[in-house]
């Protein structure tokens, strides 16, 4: 693949120790850029709805095997989470598909995110830069894993991003995260940021 300019700089976040003890494997990878929110360009609708003509409903049963997704789901369980309930990132775009009949365009950076998790499996997450607070990095809060900068949680993992750090229509720079598994590769953690910088880019 090729990329718009520079390619993205990646920088691996900071994990707390009881997380690093207990889940080895795990970790956050981040990149800033500038970008703002705004509605859906063209050929990203086409190139939206080209990816949700290729899923079927075979595909959405068949997903939960595959080695990304199954590397989720054990390690929702090992958190306490019911992957049947609280889906897998890219899972959650597929039922999302099967739903509307369709993935239909919900905004530029919203629609970088989906793209990127769904070339991938990873889950990509968009930060209001201006709002965080140094780096970011996986930490716990009352016993749950969280994304957190050096003022504290900015979403419970797996989650949409608290109101404090979430892209607004004021966002004019924008951190990109992406939380690597137990189990998957981090060539598809830098991949899945780098599918999102670029749209963005």
């Amino acid at each position: 693949m090729r990329y718009a300019g520079d390619e993205p700089e990646v920088r691996p976040g900071l994990l707390s120790p009881e997380l690093a003890a207990e889940h080895p494997g795990l970790w956050l990878a981040w990149t800033e850029l500038e970008a703002a929110p705004g509605p859906t360009p063209p050929e990203l609708r086409e190139r939206l709805h080209a990816m949700a003509d290729r899923i079927r409903g075979a595909d959405a049963l068949a997903m939960r095997g595959r080695e990304i997704p199954h590397a989720h789901r054990v390690f929702f369980r090992h958190v306490g989470l019911d992957p049947d309930v609280v889906r897998t990132p890219v899972e959650a775009i597929v039922l999302r598909r099967m739903q509307q009949g369709g993935l239909r365009p919900q905004g530029l950076i919203p629609d970088a995110l989906t793209i990127a998790t769904l070339e991938t499996g990873v889950g990509v997450w968009a930060f209001d830069a201006a709002a965080l607070v140094g780096a970011l990095g996986l930490g716990l809060d009352g016993g749950r894993p969280v994304i957190a900068d050096e003022h504290g949680p900015v979403a419970v993992l797996f989650r949409e991003p608290d109101v404090r750090a979430d892209v607004s229509k004021r966002t004019r720079r924008v951190v990109l995260a992406a939380v690597a598994v137990p189990g998957v590769a981090d060539l598809f953690v830098h991949e899945a940021l780098w599918v999102a910088w670029d749209i963005l880019a």
